[in-house]
């Protein structure tokens, strides 16, 4: 299977026309068709169902379309990476973090990062949920990730940083911001805005609520941390999220813990088999950049 064949697929793969996949990649109709037909004929499967109108993909060429995308997206990344090593970083790793753990770990992470790993060029993709930061570190996008458990992929080690515990977001003017705390049955009936529900912090904030007998009323679902808060902030509509989101310090939003305590774990999730000393190092690198745990500091 050589890389240009598994080009022209993409191309007309994506474009579904083989005349616009020409033109994308700047060469003739003809000699594109006969590249696709020979390869075809390499793989001993059909890719492509053709019309005189239409071009469809059969199911092997779903297959192959997926794993492709991936394929030519990590060898442009690898182009990049090579020259940046050739410039003189000492490497490239990328890493992946739920919204939450944005304001508060990982700026100490990134602080202790450039210490002790100057020549490292870490990349940094934030904002980000669960199932797309799992996929990240199974299809090698990302190499480590901050996020929030649980996580079910046998292929990933797992080690928790912190618990953070669950507050309730709400507009200042409203009535339980005159409260130190506010409970779950405080959340009957309340409009919330929520991350997706296959997040961690919106599964646990429904099973506080079928325990107290309840569902939660959700009036919109976001992904962004920071888009939850500003909806928030507009008014009409609380919260729940993770205690770190405070330091966020939106105007016009206050925070209240919850009676009960609950809480979600932040963890550091890498594949098992990747042994890279560099990878390594900057675990440690995590590991020593947080705050030491309150029955740490009692030893």
């Amino acid at each position: 299977m050589e890389l240009r064949h598994l080009t022209y697929f993409v191309a007309v793969a994506q474009e579904r026309h083989f005349g616009n996949a020409a033109r994308r990649l700047q060469m003739a109709q003809p000699p594109l068709s006969q590249q696709i037909r020979a390869f075809e004929s390499q793989l001993g499967v059909k890719l492509f169902e053709r019309t005189t109108r239409s071009v469809a993909l059969t199911a092997a060429g779903e297959f192959l379309l997926q794993r492709a995308e991936v394929l030519l997206t990590e060898l442009e990344a690898l182009e990049g990476d090579v020259r940046r090593v050739h410039a003189g970083a000492q490497g490239i790793l990328r890493m992946g973090s739920t919204g939450s753990a944005a304001y508060q770990v990982l700026p100490r992470v990134l602080r202790e990062a450039r210490r002790r790993m100057p020549r490292l060029e870490l990349e940094i993709r934030g904002e980000i949920l669960n199932p797309e930061i799992v996929d990240g570190l199974l299809c090698h996008q990302l190499d480590v990730a901050l996020l929030r458990l649980p996580v079910s992929s046998a292929e990933l080690s797992v080690e928790v940083i912190q618990p953070d515990e669950l507050h309730l977001a709400m507009p200042e003017d409203h009535p339980l911001a005159a409260e130190d705390e506010v409970s779950v049955e405080d959340l009957r009936g309340e409009p919330l805005v929520s991350y997706p529900r296959d997040s961690a912090v919106a599964m646990l904030t429904a099973e506080l609520c079928r325990r107290a007998g309840f569902q939660p009323q959700i009036l919109q679902v976001v992904s962004e941390t920071s888009t939850l808060v500003s909806l928030v902030a507009g008014g009409g509509c609380s919260a729940v999220v993770p205690a770190p989101v405070s330091a966020l310090g939106t105007p016009g939003v206050v925070f209240r813990q919850l009676a009960e305590r609950p809480a979600v774990d932040l963890a550091m999730a890498w594949r098992s088999a990747d042994d890279r000393p560099l990878l390594h190092s900057l675990l440690d690198v995590i590991r020593t950049s947080l705050p030491l745990r309150k029955d740490d500091e009692a030893r």
